[in-house]
């Protein structure tokens, strides 16, 4: 067992900050923190991600993709601003969804422009009332000749502002259990229309997280993938790499916070010394440094289960639920070290709060990611028979 990045890992690591640096901080820094960026600076972001591979990750490189690794995938998702990660890892789960289950010529149609970054994509399943239970969406997809209807709204969707497409997932009735009869329909923008409303949040502020209204929104048959009730497989093929990998955004952000308050400890002075040199300024620095080493080391193993063919679904959630919270209560400890300056705009810290808070919800919340450990140690599942 190693627990050393090779030189190629550290390699991509490397360069993906570099690319950070040269052509995506430049966009987020001559733009407004607190709005989400327009959407012609998101698509600056897409075509430089989509340069390096990141925008079809998942997809064989026999159908364009660039077909990573899923530790591949974590080490470089792990240098993006977490608010583009999120974005980008969205597009990029739309389009490998859409690999699993849709048709050659489906593929052939769709997935070029979204690999190439030229059109932005979004998947859309959470619902007002209906969060950690898809099963029980009620957006409707209905048939009417040549067409499906699709009427209901969505909410806490990724992209959907700024889309092109968006991978509905509807309901077609119901099963024997009286749970909805799921299917995908992959709706263009362009030539079915569809509203949209950016929703304000704590953090991630030039990311972009909307709710979406479909009335009369009518999609071609062709455009729905798959067969009707195999969309929460499909969903669980993506979210097994998304919950390592969003714990990795938390990360970024502890790390970020550790390098700020180890800083501050050297270069803060009170009674006549440096506060790094008290013990308990030692100690929350000491706690940061081991939340942020763990969370990691953490979600690395679970993305190399992954890549081992091992069932993850236990490892997968306990990385998520454990990143989420060690980074969120690292960061709180690096306001902690710097005081009052801690509370402030002006350090930052205030924002890396903010986002790292984020992440409680998306593809699981703490709770729900409990369960599903639960589920996996006793073999009983807590929230549905």
């Amino acid at each position: 067992m190693d627990f050393q990045l090779d030189f190629e890992q550290r390699m991509v690591q490397e360069s993906t900050q570099k690319m950070v640096e040269r052509d995506i901080a430049p966009i987020l820094a001559a733009h407004d923190p607190d709005t989400p960026l327009p959407k012609s600076a998101m698509q600056q972001i897409f075509l430089t991600c989509a340069s390096v591979g990141l925008t079809g990750a998942r997809i064989p490189e026999s159908a364009g993709g660039s077909e990573m690794s899923a530790l591949t995938m974590g080490l470089m998702y792990e240098q993006l601003p977490p608010a583009i990660g999120l974005s980008v890892i969205a597009h990029e789960g739309t389009g490998a969804r859409l690999h699993h289950a849709s048709t050659p010529a489906q593929r052939e149609r769709i997935l070029p422009d979204l690999i190439s970054g030229k059109k932005i994509a979004c998947t859309g399943v959470s619902e007002p009332g209906v969060g950690s239970d898809p099963r029980s969406i009620k957006t409707r997809a209905v048939e009417d000749g040549d067409h499906y209807v699709i009427e209901g709204r969505k909410i806490w969707i990724t992209n959907a502002s700024i889309c092109d497409v968006i991978n509905v997932t509807c309901t077609v009735g119901k099963d024997d259990k009286g749970l909805s009869r799921m299917m995908r329909v992959m709706v263009d923008r362009q030539a079915s229309p569809f509203t949209t409303r950016e929703i304000e949040v704590l953090g991630l502020k030039q990311g972009h997280l909307s709710e979406v209204l479909f009335e009369n929104c009518r999609a071609p048959k062709s455009d729905a993938l798959g067969e009707a009730g195999d969309a929460a497989k499909v969903l669980t093929l993506t979210w097994l790499a998304n919950r390592p990998i969003f714990g990795l955004f938390c990360v970024h952000l502890a790390q970020k916070a550790l390098d700020a308050a180890s800083q501050y400890a050297k270069d803060r002075v009170q009674f006549g010394r440096q506060i790094g040199s008290f013990q308990l300024v030692q100690h929350l620095l000491a706690d940061i440094s081991t939340a942020v080493t763990t969370s990691r080391l953490l979600c690395y193993y679970a993305l190399n289960c992954i890549d081992n063919g091992d069932r993850a679904n236990h490892v997968s959630a306990m990385a998520k639920r454990y990143a989420v919270q060690a980074c969120q209560r690292a960061v709180s400890m690096a306001m902690e070290v710097h005081g009052a300056m801690g509370l402030t705009k002006e350090m930052g810290i205030e924002q890396l709060y903010r986002d790292v808070r984020m992440f409680t919800v998306p593809d699981g919340t703490n709770q729900i990611l409990a369960l599903i450990e639960g589920r996996e140690l006793t073999e009983i599942a807590a929230f549905r028979p």
